[in-house]
């Protein structure tokens, strides 16, 4: 008798419109597991999940639930189904409270909410583990609160297929041991979860089996106890990958720039770095880890002449450059680059092309009424051949670029710049695992040609074989700067979520640095020669 599955999906395909992004997928997940559907970046993993949570119907194939055909067409064909998403983008009203954003999902809840959901929400929360206060406002929680709440919601409502996209993006590392932890507890209670991540050893330490996607096909379902990270990451992109990602031994020079007691507010007015210490030395990677919303943000656009800074000190050469627009800080000596999040919102020009993003750093500089466009496609030739991006020409517009090929673009129109320093914020994200490496090798280079690089990330286990040091912020404060080969992610975490605080052992506070704009580059280095 063949094996009844809670969800199994036969030659499932979607298109939109010319692009096929699933294409004749068979998957199943058995009852009581835990499955990682793992694949790179525009693989179908996604897209194939949203079929199964109502909000795309599949072109072509079948879905069957406990053996059952069953049509889903909208969320709510999902949920009388019993199967829950959570999604990356948290779907929570911010002025409710935890158990008001499960209730208002209720079909009939009447005028009136009753006292009693508190007592069933904070039931059902330590029936799995969970810790959470269902009277706590949604704005005023934690991304990993609230991403118990989204798993509470799912649950409450019947779930008994639970898929979750990226769920580790944004913890700690303490955090995701909570959450596997859980996630365990609720396999043994008999549900079956989906698990979409880009990271192996998670899949690894998570997982019993794992499916693989390349490219909209399925490859292959394995036992994870039978595979190794190596083999996922063959299936995945079809090729053999060295993993290893190097940390050059560079001989040291001079901090290109000071940062000293900087403090800066957010868009709201509320303060995002208070008082924050570092320095930015040549051929040196420091890796800033930290939550999301802990400053990060901020920080970089302020370095970058983006943000206005509230008081401090940024100094090169012994010039206190805060306040000037980029172009004076270009005058001063300091080229830099900066790789922002927001890669269409803030780095590049949605609506023109590859050629013309190319241009725009330096059209400034051109003489005459017209603009070198020559050059400017040779650039962007030149980038899409190295980081292989994948585009139909250099004239087709960024917006129409995949989210990891509009970062390769941004990332070597940076690089092509010249910089001496750059500021990047989590330069990999949405990228797959071959242009991550590439991304990597790529700043390696740049910091053996003598650049200074400030690394904001995500992924410790990066951030820890790639910088040299690590900066952790926690609500905007420095917590401690440590060598990233003397410090482990238990300790980083600590240190993220504020348990662990080292400024004591501060390895870049300044060492007795006069506190006034009339310091010169001599003695910023006699200073760190005594540290050192």
């Amino acid at each position: 008798m063949p094996e009844q599955y809670a969800i199994e999906m036969r030659g499932i395909t979607k298109t939109f419109g010319s692009v096929v992004a699933n294409n004749n997928i068979n998957l199943n997940l058995r009852q009581g597991e835990i499955l990682a559907l793992l694949g790179e970046n525009g693989s179908g993993k996604t897209t194939l999940m949203n079929m199964l949570s109502g909000i795309y119907a599949p072109d072509a194939g079948q879905i069957l639930v406990d053996g059952q055909p069953v049509t889903i067409s909208s969320p709510e064909d999902s949920k009388r189904l019993g199967i829950g998403m959570v999604h990356q983008h948290f779907k929570l009203v911010d002025v409710f409270s935890a158990a008001d954003n499960i209730w208002m999902g209720r079909e009939k809840p009447g005028f009136a909410l009753k006292r009693q959901r508190y007592d069933e929400i904070e039931q059902m929360s330590k029936k799995f583990g969970f810790d959470i206060d269902p009277k706590k406002k949604v704005r005023n929680m934690a991304v990993s609160e609230k991403q118990t709440l989204e798993i509470i919601k799912v649950l409450y409502y019947g779930a008994k297929v639970i898929i979750l996209d990226e769920p580790t993006a944004v913890l700690t590392v303490q955090e995701i041991e909570k959450l596997f932890s859980v996630l365990r507890r609720m396999k043994e209670a008999g549900h079956s979860i989906i698990i979409i991540t880009h990271k192996l050893n998670e899949v690894m330490d998570i997982s019993d089996r794992v499916a693989i996607l390349r490219k909209g096909e399925y490859i292959t379902t394995v036992n994870t106890a039978e595979t190794n990270e190596q083999e996922l990451t063959e299936w995945m992109v079809g090729r053999k990958i060295d993993l290893n990602i190097d940390r050059p031994v560079v001989e040291k020079t001079r901090p290109l720039l000071e940062i000293r007691d900087l403090t800066i507010k957010n868009d709201e007015g509320a303060t995002a770095i208070d008082k924050v210490s570092f320095y930015i030395r040549g051929g040196e990677i420091l890796g800033v880890a930290g939550i999301a919303g802990c400053g990060q943000k901020e920080l970089c656009e302020a370095i970058a002449g983006l943000r206005p800074v509230q008081s401090g000190l940024m100094i090169h050469k012994g010039d206190n450059i805060v306040g000037l627009p980029p172009k004076a800080i270009l005058e001063k000596g300091i080229s830099m680059s900066f790789i922002p999040e927001d890669r269409l919102g803030m780095g590049l020009a949605p609506s023109l092309s590859i050629t013309d993003n190319m241009i725009l750093k330096n059209y400034a500089d051109a003489r005459g009424l017209f603009v070198d466009r020559k050059s400017g496609r040779a650039d962007a030739l030149r980038v899409i051949e190295e980081l292989e991006v994948v585009t139909p020409s250099t004239e087709t517009p960024v917006r129409r670029l995949s989210g990891g090929n509009v970062q390769k673009v941004l990332l070597g129109r940076e690089i092509k710049a010249g910089p001496n320093v750059i500021v990047t914020a989590y330069p990999v994200r949405g990228l797959d695992i071959n242009s991550s490496y590439a991304i990597y090798d790529i700043l390696n280079q740049q910091k053996k040609d003598g650049v200074g690089i400030l690394f904001v990330g995500e992924d410790l286990d990066v951030m820890l074989a790639l910088c040299d040091k690590i900066m952790v912020l926690c609500h905007g404060r420095v917590m401690g700067v440590v060598h990233a080969h003397k410090t482990s992610k238990e300790e980083l975490g600590l240190m993220m979520t504020g348990a662990l605080d080292l400024t004591d052992k501060h390895e870049d506070k300044p060492a007795g640095i006069a506190r006034d704009t009339n310091i010169t580059a001599e003695h910023l280095e006699s200073a760190r020669e005594e540290e050192n």
